[in-house]
């Protein structure tokens, strides 16, 4: 080989960049990238949450067609949403999924840390409450009105107890299972079945739930709900990671296993 071949060859390799091996998990991007994430994604959330429920009331006066046109657009809006910025910072959009990773790993699992669980969660509040301006400024509503839509029944509360513990079930459960990829389709979905089977329409969410006080509209929860409905949110995510831990525990091997 000529001294000419050499230099193309070895340039060639120099060209050639590392690519990650298949699966292997990519760079986190940096912190202020992640919480933008969260801002930006639960904004558009609850914009599209506030925003459907609102354009469902001005075609039809139809309860049963308002609320399938509001968890038609939610299942689509959510979808995209964890597609487009899961691979920044996990597409969380939920403070209730943020503390629950957090404290899978402080046990040992991956997920955030106290630190970062500590900006994500105030980014998906502001984020939900400038979702909720953002809806009503689209439709011409006042941009902050209470919402009067009381939602305090104990049937509701129990709902919300259901909604978040079947969220955080399948969200972890994916993952304990390497099956994360499906969460965009799986998670939207189990949020538009959830608006139907359970009587709360499935908030699941405390940022969500906070950021729709601000609007008195379909959507909307009066602020005298809101404790009731975080807590049992909290709850929720108690009941789906006992419920985890339960379904999906470690297999024990060969040396583990009790003589019989």
């Amino acid at each position: 080989m000529t001294a000419t071949h050499e230099s193309a060859a070895q340039s060639a390799r120099a060209d050639v960049s590392p690519q990650p091996a298949p699966g292997a998990t990519p760079p986190r991007a940096p912190l202020f990238a992640r919480a933008a994430a969260e801002l930006v994604g639960t904004a558009a959330l609850v914009a599209v949450v506030v925003g459907s429920g609102i354009q469902a009331t001005e075609l039809t006066q139809d309860v049963g067609v308002q609320l399938l046109a509001n968890s038609l657009a939610t299942v689509f809006g959510l979808g995209v949403l964890i597609t487009l910025l899961g691979p920044v910072s996990g597409a969380h959009f939920n403070p209730a999924v943020t503390l629950a990773e957090w404290w899978t790993a402080r046990r040992g699992g991956a997920g955030v840390t106290l630190r970062e669980a500590a900006v994500y969660v105030p980014a998906q509040i502001v984020g939900a409450i400038a979702g909720a301006v953002l809806a009503d400024a689209m439709f011409g509503e006042p941009l902050v009105k209470w919402s009067t839509h009381d939602r305090s029944a104990g049937h509701l509360l129990l709902g919300e107890v259901v909604a978040t513990a079947g969220l955080i079930l399948l969200i972890f459960g994916l993952a304990r299972t390497d099956r994360l990829r499906f969460a965009p389709v799986a998670v939207a979905s189990y949020i538009g079945a959830a608006y139907w089977f359970t009587s709360s329409t499935s908030f699941a969410n405390p940022a969500v739930t906070i950021g729709r006080a601000f609007t008195d509209t379909f959507a909307g929860i009066a602020p005298g709900s809101l404790a009731g409905f975080i807590g049992m949110q909290i709850v929720g995510a108690v009941v789906g990671l006992a419920l985890v831990a339960l379904i999906f525990a470690p297999a024990r091997t060969a040396a583990e296993q009790p003589a019989v």
